[in-house]
């Protein structure tokens, strides 16, 4: 088995998934915060994140107006900032998961 190119594979389905993980767990309406956002990741996911590779994406999917954030005050320590799905950001979600499932059952057919 070669390792390194396992290694390298896994690190591009990581990334060429990590925006439909994040907008599915923005979907149910919860605003999330980065670290509660990690932390999501971390708990129903085999993928390892870092603040570093968090923030970046969120600012792209702003950028797409896939996402909105807000910045709140906490009663102590440093503001934290918010993200919450827009209405763009669900009907592209769906979108995402069609695709998801249909390529997902194309693979299951292929792999058996």
């Amino acid at each position: 088995m070669n390792q390194e190119f396992i290694n390298k594979w896994i690190s591009q389905v990581k990334k060429g998934t990590l925006t439909f993980i994040v907008l599915n767990i923005l979907k149910n309406g919860k605003e999330y915060y980065g670290y509660d956002l990690i932390s999501e990741i971390k708990k129903n996911t085999a993928i390892e994140i870092a603040e570093g590779t968090l923030y970046p994406l969120m600012n792209r999917l702003k950028a797409e107006n896939l996402i909105t954030s807000k910045w709140v005050e906490q009663d102590s320590g440093i503001p934290r900032k918010y993200y919450n799905i827009t209405n763009e950001g669900v009907a592209t979600l769906k979108s995402m998961n069609t695709y998801w499932n249909e390529l997902n059952n194309s693979i299951l057919k292929i792999s058996k």
